[in-house]
């Protein structure tokens, strides 16, 4: 198989019995005298150009056929028949979707960053005809076509974009190969973008980037948690200040959860035993917590 089409022999399963039993005849014909050594090799010439005739092509096949250097038409799939001599299959060409793969190695990006691209394109011959007589080596266009095609739209986006809208880079990319194939008789289908590498400085470049953008909005979220508490203690405070009940009922409530944990030991102000008689609560929860022992 060459790039783009098969060259068959003519020899094939069919074409092979026919010339056996052929020649065959041809050789009990001559045993039993029946025919002189002209006729033999008459009916031998005969055998090689009916068997020469028969030709097949594979489903997903189709033969183009020259008559004497002119096309003539297309043939298949299944058994066919040309005119030994005059006619000539020039090709087989096969229908089925085919991939090819591309690269753009050390390609410049908007920003001047130099980066390998690796691709795909998935494509199939929908025109025969025009695959055949229009282009020489279709799949090699193909994919000088795709190169180029990938370096210009490479050399078109900035490394942000070109790592961020890979499907859409892949999607104009298809639309400029399906324009330029489309006169050949092909479609390309589809266009993916395998893989995208930078130079590695970059990336490590890159990473530091964003683990620093990380930790800033780690600290923005932080600094905007703290000023929220901030508020909710101002407004508290504004509670307790026209409230000493409340603010009273407040400190006793804390220093009773100290006291009730063992081993626990509550610093508080001196001024706080008169004003809260946190002397008479720290006796009530010592004792409890001697009874519970």
């Amino acid at each position: 198989m060459t790039t783009n089409v098969m060259n068959k022999s003519w020899f094939n399963p069919v074409s092979v019995s026919v010339l056996l039993i052929l020649v065959s005849i041809s050789v009990a014909l001559y045993g039993l005298q029946m025919a002189n050594i002209l006729a033999f090799a008459l009916l031998l010439l005969f055998s090689g150009l009916l068997s020469s005739a028969i030709r097949i092509a594979d489903q997903w096949e189709r033969a183009v056929v020259l008559r004497m250097g002119k096309y003539k038409g297309l043939k298949g799939p299944g058994l066919f028949m040309i005119i030994p001599v005059i006619d000539h299959v020039a090709a087989y060409v096969d229908q089925r979707v085919r991939v090819s793969a591309f690269k753009a190695e050390q390609t410049l990006t908007k920003d001047t960053v130099p980066v390998n691209v690796d691709a795909v394109v998935y494509w199939t011959v929908w025109d025969v005809e025009k695959a055949a007589l229009e282009v020489q080596e279709y799949q090699k266009a193909i994919e000088h076509i795709a190169q180029t095609g990938l370096r210009d739209t490479i050399g078109k986006h900035e490394l942000s974009a070109l790592l961020q809208e890979r499907d859409k880079i892949a999607e104009d990319l298809q639309q400029v190969l399906d324009r330029n194939t489309n006169p050949w008789g092909i479609t390309c289908q589809t266009v993916g973008i395998n893989d995208i590498a930078i130079p590695k400085d970059l990336a490590d470049a890159m990473s530091k980037e964003a683990q620093a953008e990380r930790e800033r909005r780690a600290r923005v979220i932080l600094g905007t948690a703290e000023t929220e508490i901030a508020e909710k203690f101002e407004q508290a405070s504004k509670k307790y200040t026209d409230n000493p009940v409340a603010l009273h009922l407040r400190g006793m409530n804390m220093l009773f959860e100290g006291l009730k944990e063992k081993g626990s030991m509550v610093i508080v102000p001196s001024s706080a035993l008169d004003s809260m008689n946190l002397g008479v609560i720290g006796g009530l929860a010592a004792l409890a917590r001697n009874s519970e022992k």
